[in-house]
């Protein structure tokens, strides 16, 4: 099989812990130049963006020089610039290092911070401000979580590690232990392991459980129980999105503040940051595969719902 060759490195650098956009020249198309692709396939730009990009130097090539706008169409060629950011409400909590060395990063996320940059969370993403706190523009993430989910995220500092972290997750080499508060139901048995198959469409919010060969499994135990609440320990398997809200929800109990199970909510204003999701990537622990080390780490943070419920439903 041919290999395919690997893009130039950019030649902008990160702005605010955000890489350059970079935009390949498809091997066939009538444009005669690559201003006439670009407006074409940037349409969400906006009228004139494109051009007045190019005024700017924005545009650039591999060389790191400023495209003209008056540059032929080359099949194959690559170009550089930086998007205008989207409007974003600061996140307004803390991203702790767990712990960190030369291979690798983990950090405790927040509620409400996503992972990675997507869609309209961009600079406001655990990568983007872990790049700009701790100066590594190599960072990249092993594995993700759920924007509205907190707890431990693995990141990589060196490229060329970045498969060996990220097999561990899909050969199901890294043990995660996650928590959840819920209602609680005396009628149901736990512990128990829940099987199924998730299937999470293109476009739509929430996944749901269909017929056919499990894809999922969970592993959900009663930690403890408070009143009319329960505090769960969740051991995924396997890592499906939406995995363990959708297998509470399944069993009667939904995660307190999940605004997709079991019914689907209107989205909350920006900036509204009352009544997070309460499931927590508590655990991780796995042997290190680039220098043998046998990892342990453990969130610092608590469920409010769990530990201070009146503060987490009030208005």
């Amino acid at each position: 099989m041919r290999r395919r060759t690997p893009p130039p490195p950019a030649p902008l650098p990160q702005r605010d812990g955000v890489d350059p956009v970079r935009v390949r020249l498809p091997a066939d198309g009538a444009w005669a130049t690559v201003r006439e692709h670009l407006v074409a396939r940037l349409t969400g730009a906006g009228p004139g963006v494109i051009e007045a990009m190019f005024a700017a130097g924005l545009i650039v090539g591999a060389d790191g020089r400023p495209v003209p706008a008056d540059a032929p169409y080359r099949p194959g060629m690559f170009v550089w610039f930086h998007r205008e950011l989207p409007a974003e409400v600061p996140v307004p909590f803390p991203l702790p290092v767990v712990y960190r060395d030369e291979h690798i990063v983990v950090a405790d996320k927040p509620h409400f911070l996503a992972t990675t940059p997507r869609g309209g969370h961009v600079a406001q993403t655990a990568l983007a401000r872990l790049r700009h706190t701790l100066g590594v523009p190599t960072l990249t993430a092993a594995h993700r979580l759920d924007r509205l989910t907190a707890g431990l995220v693995l990141f990589t500092v060196r490229p060329e590690e970045r498969g060996a972290y990220q097999r561990l997750f899909g050969e199901r080499r890294v043990t995660k232990e996650y928590e959840a508060v819920a209602p609680y139901d005396a009628s149901l048995a736990l512990p128990r392991t829940v099987r199924s198959r998730i299937l999470k469409e293109r476009g739509v919010h929430a996944a749901r459980e269909v017929e056919g060969e499990p894809n999922a499994e969970t592993r959900v135990e009663l930690a403890e129980r408070r009143g009319g609440l329960g505090r769960y320990r969740l051991l995924p398997r396997t890592g499906q999105t939406h995995q363990l809200r959708v297998h509470l929800n399944a069993l009667g109990v939904p995660i307190l503040g999940d605004p997709l199970y079991p019914l689907v909510t209107a989205p909350v204003p920006p900036g509204d940051f009352r009544r997070p999701l309460q499931l927590l990537a508590r655990g991780l622990e796995f042997t290190d595969p680039v220098t043998g080390v046998a990892h342990t780490f453990t969130s610092g943070r608590t469920l409010q719902a769990w530990s201070a419920y009146a503060e987490w439903a009030a208005d």
